[in-house]
């Protein structure tokens, strides 16, 4: 009984997938000059190096300028105990 139950639950499903519409999927617009492909990145001079991105309103943003490296650490003394 409970495998009727199965099959006729899996044939109702398979009719009325048959019966379904497929609607057809525009294609996607074709990237901004730069974009790399499948991301929201962008690389506008070539080099490989990822220069900004792309919101989801077509406007360019580019990556802000890296932050310097900290100062380096004071000298040690030469007072106190040595090694």
């Amino acid at each position: 009984m409970r495998l009727r139950t199965i099959l006729l639950a899996g044939m109702g499903a398979m009719v009325l997938t048959a019966c379904a519409k497929q609607e057809e999927v525009a294609a996607a617009p074709p990237p901004p000059p730069g974009a790399v492909a499948g991301s929201i990145a962008a690389d506008r001079d070539g080099d490989g190096i990822v220069d900004g991105y792309y919101t989801a309103d077509g406007m360019y943003h580019a990556n802000a300028v890296p932050m310097p490296p900290p100062p380096p650490p004071p000298a040690p003394s030469g007072v106190g105990e040595r090694g």
